[in-house]
């Protein structure tokens, strides 16, 4: 078992100043965050930080993408809202074991592989549409109590301070590596700000002001709700859209980071990891959550590749929790609201701007349409599966176009239709149209040598096609059917009736293996 995780945890590559320095940044920018998602789902702030410990701890451990950061989530934190107010937060917690056991399903299934479906545009959209988040989730550090009891904006020298410190922050960050790259630049800004802050008497809101981080050890916590069907009725649809959500971030924050590190992570055993972190922090008092795309990123940036910076974030986000509680609550939050801001500049994808006018453009639209499903409605699942529905929908359009047909008459007297493109749902009305019964002469060959027939649509379109030629008496033989096609007409051969030319040879069709 030593042997096990002594081979898990060491990489042949690393930097272990980098990890362990990125790793402590990442607990420093998790606090805030876990604390605010546990404020928006309605929960005590412990639920969230005790959330971020066990999901960051077990997806650093089993995880199919080293150095990717997972924890609670505002994604998540937005959809179980209801179920709090109406049912009570026992009921999350066993949304949260039903969510993880359908993502242990969705790995053991290996239908992670579906994320390849997810055309660019769709994740340059997700993308932008998460920098905004981010970055507009930062101005209720902005905001302070009235004595009224209302959130208010913040002005005077409190404003101007916190202006100060934030811009300071993303200064220090932006300039330090071009000197130094001996210590991650956001850890450095953290550091500095907060002793600005402490030794110089500076009053501005710190991390102490949003809530008390100070708990014990998450104890084993079994869901007190009622194990029947109505349970399951108030917690499966919570449950699936949770899953769905948390996979969908997960899986895209994995091609993400794959892409920026020029490594390639493992989707399925993503899956079942994101599933059992969120079985297990169900059982310890949880909300659940995914991977998170900025601490991610702030890691990746920091230099952490490893399993070791994102296991040691988890672990010593348990010792803040434990032991050193009231000195991070010292941490001026103008110092977490800058690194956001920069995480927020850094995650755009500033060269999806430049793609206007060079890219087709139903891409543009949905690129510009998945950004502002994701900004406006904070709905991730939403706008990645409109994305991809209308993707998919131009696409279908495209290629119902490029169905056409060659015509020519042999010696023989026989008319010869020499079709191209795909032959399905979108282009069956096409193909159809190409067809003259009434004129043609009493034998015709369908030649699919270019062409293929994909699904049902296409074949009731030739069904259609060889019963107008039937009912004038006339023959319609099919030539050059590639074996996939084929098979397609033999299994409909109750409701079609096919000839085949004699001199049609058959085909191989390689599949992709897995």
């Amino acid at each position: 078992m030593t042997q096990m995780f002594y081979r898990l945890f060491r990489p042949k590559q690393y930097n272990l100043k980098d990890e362990v320095l990125s790793g402590l940044t990442v607990a420093l920018a998790l606090v805030p965050e876990a604390v605010a998602f546990s404020i928006i789902a309605g929960v005590s702030p412990l639920v969230g930080l005790y959330t971020a410990f066990i999901i960051g701890l077990i997806t650093s451990i089993l995880g199919g993408r080293p150095g990717m950061i997972s924890g609670a989530t505002g994604a998540i934190a937005v959809i179980v809202v209801a179920l709090v107010v109406n049912h009570g937060v026992e009921y999350l917690f066993a949304a949260a074991i039903l969510m993880g056991l359908i993502q242990i399903l969705v790995g053991v299934l290996k239908l992670g592989k579906l994320i390849r479906l997810v055309p660019h545009p769709v994740i340059f959209g997700f993308v932008n549409g998460l920098a905004i988040i981010i970055f507009m989730s930062q101005f209720s550090q902005f905001k302070e109590v009235s004595a009224s009891g209302a959130l208010v904006w913040i002005s005077g020298s409190k404003l101007y301070i916190m202006l100060g410190l934030v811009f300071l922050t993303m200064l220090i960050i932006k300039l330090l590596p071009k000197l130094t790259k001996a210590v991650p630049s956001s850890l450095a800004a953290i550091l500095v700000i907060s002793m600005i802050v402490i030794f110089g008497g500076v009053n501005t809101k710190t991390v102490g002001d949003i809530a008390s981080i100070k708990g014990s050890l998450p104890e084993f916590h079994i869901p007190m709700v009622p194990l029947n069907w109505e349970t399951l009725v108030i917690i499966f649809p919570y449950s699936a859209i949770m899953a769905g959500v948390g996979l969908i971030e997960s899986l895209l924050s994995l091609t993400l980071i794959d892409e920026i590190t020029e490594t390639r992570g493992r989707g399925n055993k993503e899956c079942v990891a994101q599933g059992v972190a969120n079985v297990a922090t169900g059982f310890f008092g949880g909300m659940g959550g995914c991977a998170m795309l900025g601490q991610s990123l702030i890691n990746v940036n920091a230099g952490g590749r490893t399993r070791i910076s994102s296991g040691l974030a988890a672990m010593t986000l348990l010792l803040f929790i434990l032991f050193f509680s009231e000195y991070i609550e010292m941490v001026p939050m103008a110092a977490l609201v800058g690194l956001m801001f920069m995480v927020a500049i850094g995650t755009f994808e500033w060269a999806s701007l430049k793609v206007f006018g060079k890219v087709p453009k139903p891409d543009m639209l949905v690129m510009v349409l998945v950004t502002l499903i994701t900004a406006v409605l904070h709905n991730l699942a939403l706008a990645v599966m409109v994305g991809v529905i209308v993707s998919a929908l131009v696409y279908a359009w495209e290629n119902s176009k490029r169905i056409r047909a060659r015509k020519r008459i042999d010696e023989n007297g026989v008319k010869h239709y020499e079709m191209y493109g795909p032959l399905f749902f979108a282009s069956a009305t096409t193909f159809s149209e190409k067809f003259d019964p009434i004129n043609d002469p009493d034998e015709i060959i369908i030649d699919f040598t270019e062409s293929r027939v994909v699904d049902h649509s296409g074949l009731e379109a030739i069904h259609k096609v060889t019963e107008r030629y039937d009912k004038l008496g006339k023959t319609v033989y099919i030539r050059h059917l590639n074996s996939s096609s084929r098979i397609l007409l033999e299994n409909a051969e109750k409701i079609i009736n096919v000839n085949y030319a004699e001199d049609d040879p058959g085909y191989k069709v390689v599949l992709e293996k897995n």
